[in-house]
């Protein structure tokens, strides 16, 4: 690891998959996001602004079918080949299975762990902390269960006011919409934000999954705004942010939105790219999305006790 590096960012975005140039569904081809002028034809790892490199993750996972969002995330997360242990991709939301793995083996806990200050820093609404736990647990995401389990606050809307989180819409309009009394953010001014705000700690857990949700209505006009939008969003963000002592590492669970003429998802690889002092051995080193959190275990020296020989650690799962 380089001498220089003390925190690592991991920006997840739903989703958001590399896709073909001659696809004229493909909404990549329409933005004016110079930032994701990504295409399966090019030449990776394609060198990008800010010395970034962007590289295609498999997130198949070797089991057949579209891969799907719970499976993803968690797989993300934890490191851990959550399609063969279920023996199919799950989609929506974790399922107790999904669970116990995320409960002994996401990146947040195991950081926390190690006496890491690692946070989730999507804001979450009012309702969140009015309801109890048990019932929501169901209806919550890998992320928030990731959160859950490491034992870190959860950010809140007074957070957003004071500018110490993001809300998973980052300029907060979806949130305002519901009659919220929060301010409207740029994208530029959300960037900036972030920025200052992962300064304070070693690792850093953002999510997006607007682009997911663009993806799936086949509206190429939103799937534009999307993509335009979160490339402004990253352009202020890598503008402000210290890349001489902060990882940045931008993926995503599965493709979807790279190609509006399904309303499914895709076998597309993950669209991913890497800013900061070890990019250039992420990107030779990260082949599926079952690789991000070993690397970033490894990015902030946190060792994992591996598992006695024989052990098989998918069996002790189920118990």
């Amino acid at each position: 690891m380089a001498g220089l590096m003390r925190r690592v960012v991991l920006i997840f975005v739903d989703g958001f998959g590399i896709g073909s140039r001659t696809n004229t569904q493909n909404p990549f081809l329409h933005a004016s996001a110079s930032l994701f002028d990504i295409f399966q034809d090019c030449d990776f790892p394609v060198k990008h602004f800010f010395d970034g490199l962007a590289i295609p993750l498999s997130c198949d996972m070797n089991v057949a079918g579209l891969p799907q969002s719970a499976t993803g995330q968690t797989a993300i997360l934890t490191g851990i080949n959550t399609s063969q242990y279920l023996g199919r991709h799950l989609s929506g939301f974790p399922n107790k299975q999904l669970q116990k793995v995320i409960y002994k083996k996401s990146v947040l806990m195991l950081l926390r762990q190690s006496g890491k200050n690692a946070v989730f820093l999507n804001a979450y609404p009012p309702i969140f902390f009015e309801r109890p736990r048990e019932k929501l647990s169901r209806f919550l995401s890998v992320t928030s269960h990731a959160a859950l389990a490491s034992g870190a606050r959860f950010f809140d809307f007074e957070d957003v006011r004071k500018e110490r989180s993001l809300y998973q819409d980052f300029t907060n309009q979806l949130a305002i919409q519901h009659g919220a009394e929060l301010p409207i953010f740029s994208p530029e001014k959300a960037g900036r934000i972030m920025a200052e705000v992962v300064a304070d700690y070693d690792f850093s857990l953002y999510e997006y999954f607007q682009t997911d949700r663009a993806g799936h209505s086949q509206s190429l006009d939103w799937a534009v705004q999307e993509i335009e939008k979160l490339s402004r969003f990253m352009m202020a963000f890598l503008t402000t942010v210290d890349l001489e002592t902060t990882q940045v590492i931008f993926t995503s669970d599965h493709g979807n939105i790279e190609d509006l003429s399904v309303k499914a998802h895709t076998m597309n690889p993950a669209m991913s790219l890497f800013w900061g002092p070890e990019s250039i051995r992420l990107a030779n080193r990260l082949k599926s999305i079952m690789d991000i959190t070993p690397a970033i275990l490894d990015l902030l020296n946190v060792t994992v006790p591996k598992p006695a020989a024989g052990e098989k650690f998918l069996l002790d799962l189920c118990e």
